[in-house]
């Protein structure tokens, strides 16, 4: 039997967050119950409805992000184009690609493909896999508008 050997200082690194918002704000709230030591920060990438397009429009990152490992949380990734863009930004920002762990509950085999063509250091963790989007590159069967329905979830 073999184990693989791992480089021990790797273990030492600080671990920070960063959601895309709006639905990656849903994992925020339990992590900082769970580690309340842990730094947060947000990325707001929203598709403009015209052009599919993803857009940034805020960001906001923890002072020391270059220095941690990085969970990145968006619940679900249909074509992967907003993760790709989270991501970027992250190495825009001195964060090793091999740092970066993408957290998510649904994706696509498109999500994955796209995110590991371009950062193939990248980690991908998920808890499920859907095969198809349809045009508006909504994940079929899916879990409907995850960032709405977590928000109307929590205001009540």
């Amino acid at each position: 039997i073999e184990f693989p050997f791992f480089d021990s200082n790797d273990c030492y690194k600080e671990i920070c967050t960063v959601s895309i918002m709006r639905a990656g704000n849903a994992f925020e709230n339990p992590i900082k119950e769970m580690l309340p030591e842990y730094s947060f920060g947000k990325i707001l990438i929203q598709t403009n409805k015209e052009t599919s397009e993803p857009e940034f429009h805020y960001l906001k990152l923890p002072h020391n992000i270059k220095d941690c490992h990085v969970l990145l949380f968006d619940p679900t990734i249909s074509s992967g184009a907003s993760a790709l863009m989270a991501i970027r930004i992250l190495i825009d920002h001195n964060v090793n690609e091999e740092d970066i762990i993408m957290i998510t509950i649904l994706l696509t085999p498109i999500g994955v493909q796209s995110i590991l063509n371009a950062f193939p250091k990248v980690k991908i963790v998920t808890a499920a896999l859907d095969d198809q989007i349809n045009d508006y590159y909504h994940i079929i069967p899916g879990l409907g508008n995850f960032g709405k329905l977590m928000n109307i979830y929590y205001q009540v």
